[in-house]
C-alpha cells in the first residue's frame, strides 16, 4: 500500500460515530505488528516539541484528561480528544467527538489509517507519524562440540 492510499472506514453503525473496519485477511495482531515495526508520533510543534509518543499498545487515548493515556496541557484539546488504535495493518486515529477535530495532512478527518510521514494536528499539537521496521535478529544456532 502506498502512502497515498487509505484503507476505507465503513459507515453504517447505529450511533453514527462508531466505524466498522473490514477485516484484513492474514493481518497480524498488534503484538506481531509491534515485533516488526516501531510506530510513534513525534511532536513537531506545540508544547513539548520534540517529545515522542510511542504507540506500543492496541489503543491510546490523547486529550487534556482526565481518563486519557497521554494528557496535554492544551486548552484547544477536548478532555478525550482522539483514540489511536491498531487496525490490523497499522494504526489509525479516530476523533472521539472533540470540539476542534483532527487534521491529517491538512484535511479534517473522523477516522483514518496513519502512514509514515503523515502530519497530524490535534488541538495545537502537531505530530509527524514515524513507522520504522525493526531490525530482524538473525537466528542463532548452538553447535555442541
Amino acid at each position: 500500500m502506498t502512502s497515498t492510499e487509505r484503507t476505507p472506514i465503513h459507515e453504517g453503525m447505529k450511533d453514527g460515530k462508531t466505524r466498522k473496519r473490514a477485516s484484513v485477511p492474514g493481518a497480524p495482531g498488534v503484538a506481531e505488528f509491534l515485533l516488526r515495526y516501531e510506530t510513534s508520533l513525534k511532536l513537531a510543534s506545540g508544547r513539548g516539541a520534540g517529545m515522542t509518543l510511542r504507540l506500543d499498545r492496541e489503543r491510546t487515548i490523547v486529550g487534556r484528561g482526565p481518563g486519557v493515556d497521554r494528557a496535554f496541557d492544551d486548552p484547544s484539546m477536548s478532555r478525550q480528544h482522539a483514540a489511536i488504535e491498531f487496525c490490523g495493518t497499522g494504526f489509525r486515529i479516530r476523533d472521539l467527538g472533540s470540539t476542534n477535530g483532527i487534521l491529517v495532512n491538512g484535511s479534517a478527518v473522523q477516522a483514518v489509517e496513519l502512514h509514515h510521514g503523515d502530519e497530524v494536528s490535534v488541538g495545537e499539537q502537531q505530530f509527524v507519524v514515524v513507522v520504522e521496521e525493526r531490525d530482524a535478529e538473525p537466528e542463532v544456532y548452538e553447535i555442541e562440540a
